[in-house]
């Protein structure tokens, strides 16, 4: 058998004598480019078939990717050529055994038993099995888990190696597909990518990156949901298209399934590098079984569409060919190729349909029920085989189907064989052949187990020796530093920060959080030395780490007419822990940042802290914001410098030392002006004062004059006197009288006017003394004003105050290893 070309699928059935007949009947594997639809209902033998169809592919060296919902297909794996009793007992059923009271050795060698003798009614043997065995790698994958080999769905996000303008038809139809699945996960149901604007906006955001070859994954579409790059869609502004609170909720979804513990499992394990389920590394034909029984029908319709869209981009970049170059195999499409309706995975299907056949890539689909079924799809198989059928209801729909489908059965031959149609017996119609063939299954090589369960699919990979393909080695970007020349002694090397994935990706955060990203203005040296570090040869840049805080900065307007203030002032706060129910501002106060430097982007390749759970509360934040407001108006008053004796009000942002200065100017000024008033009024006293003392030094000098002439006078008379009394004249000594009376009043006189200058004396000195006393005192008066300094208070109005910047501020970090240590310094001062 094992030189044969053609599948080996059974033999002819004789319907009247319900026999088997010695005929042989094969199958042109290339036949199977036109794809191939098998359908029987529950123990009709369509499993058996199938596991043979999948041993002849792997046989004839034929790589398969195999869809299997329901765990039946997970038999695969279970061939022993040397069909002992011990290869068998692991995957009995204790159950059985104890309902037929026999032991499990007992039932493992009867079935080693049943095994080897039919496959030898069929003319198979060790060589077959060991043939099969070696002819394929079998493995068994499970997303969304770890039991077997789990995938990272996350490579469905990855640009694809395709030229876009050459290919970009093609792409767009990867895109619709993939967001399909994404919707579909998330609970959306019956998407159209004409009219859902959830697709349309994640569609336009995937092929924005794609369209520049690059790649992303499932974060940061939650975060463009939320910021796309790009302004409008279509005709109309992205807000209006789509309003943000409408965006934030879809992310919100996306973040939903993000956050879940479970899936960490979706982003681990083998990437859907079809080539890789395709080929070993050596080239050697695999067979990949993706076990789909865990799964939830929405995860079981977003990995199926993701699969098949991640096949259809691999059958692009091949070359076309007659032949078959590989099979994809779908154990159960009810639900996934339905008459109406349009899940997401019916687009890609119908699509692979249409298309694969030009690629060599055949599609096996199978079903249990015939009924509800797209058979305008299914008309693009060119093979259809048949198993016994449930109802009358079910047969109709075949038939309707197989007419349509080849448009020459004669539909009464078809009608009395499928009403008699026994176990394992089907009812073959193939477009490359003519007429409607009756067969009967051979005998499986691999031992149909049934179903199995998560559990046992370790055991199973064990069984086949399954592991992952080594997948091409991927380095992280290097990671650019703030600077643009690199830090002398920090080598050049970069690493992968070793953390959970997520805790690198940035957070997803509410819509109406702001986010600002502060800059990275600090070098690695200044950082290092702030810190008092040394910075050796070999010390590794890791990367950017942002660490999130509250960033909250305020302006207030100060203004206060009777001290002539309008002053503008900035509050900076930066709080790292707000989990209490109050935060002491005054703790947290920070220099202000220059708003124009806070970034809206981190920079590339940055990691992430988590947000602490209060940062991410718009209610807490709300109530934080408005705390804020209330604390500036009690606690951010002004102070300003004033003299009240002086009325003069200092400008906020005059020094002390300047304002005393401005004080000492304006009391000398003022103090100048009093002076001269003072000066003005006592020089008029003083001038009075002066006149009044000349006058009367001359009326002494008048009096001095005249006592001079009195004393003159008083000489000659006495004169006369004597020689009058030599003469003996009476009259002489009468006049001599008179002139001593006379002299002695200008004496008198003359000491009277002299007391009058002393008083006069006296009264200006007195004046002057006056005058100095009184400018020592004014000097002393404008010097204590000039000093009469104190500070007053300005409290702001509430509606002064204004909240500029309030939100998520990120930090940036510095990660560096140092002597095998990983270091944070910041990057920002």
């Amino acid at each position: 058998m094992s030189e044969q070309t053609n599948f080996f699928i059974g033999r002819k059935y004789d319907l009247e004598s319900k026999s088997i007949i010695d005929e042989a009947v094969t199958y042109d594997p290339s036949d199977l480019t036109t794809h191939m639809f098998v359908t029987g209902m529950t123990g009709s033998g369509k499993t058996g078939l199938c596991v043979t169809l999948m041993e002849e592919a792997a046989l004839q060296n034929i790589p398969a990717v195999i869809i299997d919902p329901k765990g039946d297909l997970t038999n695969l794996l279970l061939h022993f050529p040397d069909l002992l009793p011990e290869d068998f007992k692991p995957w009995l059923d204790a159950e059985t055994a104890r309902r037929q009271e026999k032991s499990l050795d007992q039932i493992a060698q009867e079935t080693a038993d049943l095994w080897k003798n039919g496959l030898a009614s069929w003319g198979l043997g060790e060589e077959d099995l060991l043939a099969l065995k070696n002819a394929a790698q079998f493995a068994i994958f499970t997303p969304g888990s770890t039991a077997g080999i789990p995938v990272n769905i996350l490579s469905s996000f990855a640009a694809p190696d395709l030229d876009w303008a050459t290919h970009q038809e093609a792409l767009r139809e990867k895109i619709a597909s993939n967001i399909t699945a994404l919707l579909g996960l998330i609970g959306y149901d019956n998407i159209d990518p004409l009219s859902s604007r959830e697709h349309i906006l994640l569609s336009n955001i995937m092929e924005h990156y794609w369209s520049r070859g690059e790649s992303f994954d499932l974060t940061d579409l939650i975060l463009k949901t939320q910021e796309p790059p790009f302004n409008r869609l279509g005709a109309f502004p992205v807000d209006r298209f789509f309003p943000e609170k409408d965006r934030f909720s879809l992310a919100m979804k996306l973040n939903n399934f993000l956050a879940s513990p479970s899936f960490q499992a979706w982003i681990t394990g083998e990437s859907l590098n079809i080539k890789n389920m395709l080929f070993t590394k050596e080239g050697k034909p695999r067979h990949s079984i993706f076990y789909l029984a865990h799964l939830s029908e929405n995860e079981r319709m977003f990995f199926v569409t993701l699969l098949y869209g991640a096949v259809e981009s691999w059958m692009r970049g091949q070359s076309g060919t007659s032949g078959l170059r590989a099979l994809v195999y779908f154990d159960e499409i009810l639900g996934y190729l339905p008459p109406i309706g349009n899940p997401p995975s019916h687009t890609i299907m119908l699509r692979m349909l249409k298309q694969a056949r030009a690629f060599g890539v055949g599609l096996v689909l199978t079903s249990q029920n015939p009924v509800d079924l797209d058979y305008k799809a299914l008309s693009n198989a060119g093979t259809w085989m048949i198993g016994r059928l449930q109802t009358d209801q079910d047969k109709e729909r075949l038939m309707d189907g197989l007419q349509n489908a080849s448009g020459s059965i004669n539909r009464k031959e078809a009608d009395h064989l499928l009403s008699n149609l026994g176990k394992r017996v089907f009812l073959l119609h193939n477009v490359h052949e003519k007429g409607l063939t009756l067969f009967h299954t051979r005998w499986a090589m691999n031992y149909l187990a049934g179903p199995m369960t998560r559990n046992q699919i370790p055991a199973l990979n064990d069984l086949a020796a399954a592991k992952t393909v080594e997948t091409q080695d991927k380095t992280s970007p290097e990671m650019v530093p703030a600077s643009d020349q690199p830090s002398a002694p920090v080598s050049k090397q970069t690493h992968t920060i070793t953390k959970d994935p997520m805790e690198n990706k940035r957070p997803v955060v509410p819509q109406e959080i702001n986010q600002f990203f502060l800059p990275n203005n600090q070098t690695l040296e200044a950082a290092a030395e702030t810190f008092k570090l040394s910075l050796p040869a070999g010390t590794d840049l890791l990367g950017i780490l942002y660490r999130p805080t509250l960033l909250a900065q305020s302006e207030i307007n100060y203004i206060a007419r009777k001290y002539n203030v309008s002053a503008v002032r900035k509050k900076c706060f930066l709080v790292e822990n707000g989990d209490g129910r109050m935060i002491q501002w005054e703790k947290h106060e920070n220099p202000p940042v220059e708003s124009n430097k806070l970034g809206k982007t981190p920079m590339p390749n940055a990691s992430f802290e988590t947000i602490p759970a209060w940062l991410i509360d718009p209610k807490v934040l709300k109530g934080f914001e408005s705390d804020l407001v209330d604390w500036l108006y009690r606690e951010a008053t002004l102070k300003i410098p004033v003299n009240e004796s002086l009325k003069l009000y200092g400008n906020p942002d005059l020094s002390e030392t300047d304002f005393q200065k401005q004080c000492a100017q304006a009391a000398e000024e003022n103090h100048r002006v009093e002076l001269d008033k003072l000066k003005e009024t006592y020089e008029k006293k003083l001038d009075s004062l002066e006149n009044k003392l000349e006058k009367e030094m001359r009326d002494v000098d008048t009096a001095e004059t005249r006592l001079n002439q009195r004393r003159l006078e008083e000489t000659g008379t006495h004169a006369e006197l004597l020689l009058s009394m030599f003469n003996k004249r009476k009259k002489s000594i009468s006049s001599s009288l008179t002139k001593r009376r006379l002299t002695a009043e200008a004496k008198s006189k003359l000491e009277e006017e002299k007391l009058d200058v002393e008083v006069a004396q006296k009264e200006l000195d007195s004046i002057g003394t006056e005058l100095q006393e009184k400018m020592k005192e004014l000097e002393l008066e404008w010097a204590k004003k000039a000093q009469d300094i104190s500070d007053v208070s300005v409290t702001p109005y509430k509606k002064d105050i204004y909240i500029e910047t309030f939100g998520i501020g990120w930090l940036p970090y510095y990660q560096v290893k140092i002597n095998g240590r990983i270091t944070d310094l910041p990057a920002f001062h």
